[in-house]
């Protein structure tokens, strides 16, 4: 058992907070705000996994390369994870409301000129500058959607609402590849123009439920704004390029080393700034760190799986796109449905008892799916997946809800701005790592399998190399091109590469369940305190679990 020992500037009294300003403004309509909360967040989920289905069609019209496609995806996701913690500050020093409505703005007004892109030599740039703005406007309002949520919501009834915000938002990811492939036969620049209905719906319901904004007359840390975006830029670059500049390209690494002492001289700076963007006290708090911490590894299972388990489907299961996103459904099923029951653990008995069995049931969910992989099979894995995505729906929720409760001064948006930060390095450290797995145990099966069928070990490894990179890199069912004894054997030996795939997918399932039980090891260290009021100092210990 541990007591709350948050330290710092001092939490301000429970009377002060934003619940109070909300009552002498009027009482903002809760369930409006968790609505228009919902609409806007749910942009930045999809937007995660459509663009993916539409690449092919954005090459063809555009004449992009699959390394220019790269980047239109990579941007979006490299703003995303540097600009998250300014966001955040941004939303605390400016308000919550007002903020989330200026992030939304400018993702929906980047969307719509993504989508108008035209043909031509200016095609790369416009696309790849304005999903990078797209990332941005994420930046800003994701923290601050998720902190008007936190605002509004007493501490008693904030699990809840926030595992119906993870649990909606997070399956929406799921909807990307499905509404991706429907959109996609009409034109693919239907995808970046869907965010406009979207976005007109959460500013309406945002309007209409009279949440409070509160402003703060601090000023903003600049130099440590640009100290973690610099760090944090480089770091994801670095992971993100590992694949395609290969882990032994010293650019790979001057980016991760660069990008991590930057960070280290962020944390030093911020200690020493009389108003910086984080206050790093915060992490003085044992369950504040415990908490990140299994976000950490969760993390790193809970993002890349979509993207592998989608490419699981089309290589060795022959599925369609639209079919690997019913397969990712198994998932999101158990995770939407545990993710409710997560909330309220929290509210009743604290995070410790959801992150202990979420991580745990993770665990051994992601260990018996990877061996049923070989199946080849989705009947055989439903169960299987399922219990993978119920433990990341059970401790998602509670880890992020009892991070943010334990704000210093009910800085909402600063802390949700740290906690997505480690959810987004967390994802990028996973989809290197595991996509880096992927290639080399791809290489080494197809390369055996070939060799048996009697190529020579030098063609039988370049063949092995042209197919990992075509199956990790864009995963369909079409066959390889080309003509030769090495291009027939390739072709003849079709149904074994796909296991020999399933194969290599199983290590990475396996990576992914070691990591949960990381994850698990960490939230033992819980020390089963929990926030009972909006003020941290009120924490009242609870039982042990």
């Amino acid at each position: 058992m541990g007591t709350d020992t948050s330290k710092g500037d001092g939490p301000e009294p429970a009377s002060s907070g934003p619940a109070a300003s909300g009552r002498r403004a009027g009482s903002p309509n809760q369930s409006l705000a968790l609505a228009a909360m919902l609409f806007a967040v749910s942009m930045t989920f999809i937007d995660q996994t459509i663009v993916a289905i539409a690449a092919p069609d954005i090459i063809h019209e555009l004449g992009l390369t699959s390394t220019q496609m790269q980047w239109v995806v990579n941007a979006y996701l490299l703003t995303l994870a540097a600009f998250f913690a300014l966001g955040g500050r941004l939303s605390d020093i400016y308000g919550h409301r007002r903020v989330m409505l200026i992030g939304t703005l400018v993702f929906v007004i980047s969307s719509a000129m993504c989508g108008a892109v035209p043909a031509g030599d200016f095609a790369q740039a416009w696309l790849i500058g304005f999903r990078a703005v797209q990332g941005i406007g994420a930046a800003l309002m994701f923290p601050a959607a998720l902190a008007v949520v936190i605002a509004v919501f007493p501490v008693e009834r904030r699990g809840r609402a926030l595992a119906l915000f993870f649990g909606l938002s997070g399956a929406l990811t799921a909807v990307g590849p499905l509404l991706g492939g429907w959109l996609t036969s009409w034109t693919w620049r239907a995808i970046f123009w869907v965010n406009v209905p979207v976005a007109v719906i959460a500013i309406v319901l945002t309007l209409l439920a009279r949440i409070p904004d509160r402003s703060r007359r601090e000023p903003l840390d600049l130099p440590g704004a640009a100290l973690v975006a610099v760090g944090m830029g480089l770091t994801v670059l670095g992971l993100q390029q590992a694949s395609t500049w290969g882990w032994s390209s010293v650019i790979t690494w001057a980016c991760i080393v660069v990008g991590l002492l930057v960070l280290a001289f962020f944390c030093w700076f911020e200690l020493r700034a009389r108003f910086p963007l984080i206050k790093l006290q915060v992490f003085r708090n044992r369950a504040f760190q415990i908490d990140n911490a299994v976000l950490f590894f969760s993390m790193m299972a809970f993002v890349p799986v979509f993207f592998f388990a989608s490419v699981y489907a089309q290589v060795s299961l022959s599925a369609s796109p639209n079919q690997a996103a019913l397969y990712l459904l198994y998932f999101f099923i158990g995770f939407g449905l545990a993710s409710q029951w997560g909330g309220r653990i929290l509210d009743k008995r604290g995070a410790r008892p959801a992150l202990k069995l979420g991580t745990a049931l993770g665990a051994v969910g992601f260990f018996l799916w990877a061996q049923k992989l070989t199946t080849l099979s989705m009947h055989d894995q439903w169960l299987y997946a399922a219990m993978a995505g119920a433990g990341i729906g059970l401790l998602l929720a509670p880890a992020s809800t009892d991070a943010v409760n334990r704000a210093i001064g009910a800085s909402y948006g600063e802390v949700t701005g740290i906690t997505q930060t480690v959810r987004n390095f967390a994802a990028s450290i996973g989809l290197a790592v595991f996509g880096t797995v992927l290639t080399h145990r791809t290489v080494t099966n197809v390369e055996g399998t070939l060799v048996g069928k009697g190529v020579p070990e030098g063609a039988a490894g370049d063949a092995a190399e042209s197919v990992a990179q075509a199956v990790t890199g864009q995963a369909d069912t079409r066959g390889p091109s080309g003509s030769g004894p090495v291009a027939d054997a390739v072709k003849e030996s079709m149904q074994a590469i796909r296991m020999d795939f399933a194969q290599a997918n199983q290590w990475v399932f396996y990576g992914m369940a070691i990591v949960l039980a990381v994850a698990f090891l960490f939230a033992l260290r819980h020390p089963g305190t929990r926030v009972t009021q909006d003020s941290p100092k009120d924490a009242e210990p609870a039982q042990n679990e």
